[in-house]
C-alpha cells in the first residue's frame, strides 16, 4: 500500500537510508487491552503510545523494548515477540529506525513515572486521534499478528507520506 501526499517522499533516497537513531515500541496486549501510555516528556510528549525509546550502546532490539517499558511503566513484558519495524524521516533531517514489539504478559503492575502514564485500553477503543498520525495505519496490522515494514516522511507532527509492506514480504 502506497499513499504519498507530497513528492518529497519520492525524493527520499530509501535504498540508502541510514537512520540517525534506532529505538523501539512494546505493546502489552492481554485480556482484550493494550497497555499504553501518555508520554508526558521529550520526543512525542503529549501523545498516546507504546512505552519505548532509544537504544543504548551494547544492548539488542528486544533488550532496549524491554528497559524502555520498565523505565516508564515499572513492568517487564513477558512473552515478547518481534512485530514490524517502522522507518521515520522527518523534513528536518533527522530519521528513526523503530522496531515494534508485542508481550502477552508482564509482570508488575504498570504505575505512573516523570516519563508516562500507563492506560490499558479495549482493542476495540484505541485513541487513535491522540497518537502520531502513522498509527492506525499499522497498529491494526500489529493487533492481527501480521508482520509489517512501513516508511513514512513527516514533517513535525505531519505525515506527508507512507509505504507499507505486510505479510511474509516484510521480511521482519
Amino acid at each position: 500500500m502506497k499513499t504519498h501526499l507530497y513528492s518529497r517522499f519520492e525524493q527520499v533516497d530509501w535504498q540508502n537510508w541510514k537512520p540517525v537513531e534506532t529505538a523501539t515500541l512494546m505493546f502489552a496486549i492481554e485480556n482484550g487491552k493494550i497497555l499504553l501510555i501518555h508520554k508526558k516528556r521529550g520526543f512525542g510528549a503529549g501523545k498516546i503510545s507504546g512505552p519505548g525509546g532509544r537504544l543504548e550502546p551494547g544492548e539488542t532490539i528486544e533488550q532496549c523494548a524491554i528497559r524502555e517499558t520498565q523505565e516508564e511503566l515499572g513492568v517487564t513484558p513477558t512473552g515478547v515477540k518481534k512485530a514490524g519495524e517502522l522507518l521515520f524521516q522527518f523534513a528536518d533531517g533527522y530519521s528513526i529506525h523503530g522496531h515494534v514489539f508485542t508481550a502477552n504478559g508482564h509482570e508488575g503492575e504498570p504505575k505512573s513515572t516523570p516519563e508516562a502514564d500507563p492506560i490499558w485500553t479495549q482493542l476495540s477503543e484505541i485513541p487513535f486521534s491522540r497518537m502520531w498520525a502513522d498509527d492506525h495505519i499499522w497498529v491494526p496490522l500489529m493487533l492481527k499478528g501480521q508482520p509489517f515494514k512501513a516508511r513514512f516522511l513527516f514533517a513535525g507532527d505531519a505525515m506527508l507520506g507512507y509505504d507499507l509492506t505486510a505479510g511474509s514480504k516484510a521480511g521482519v
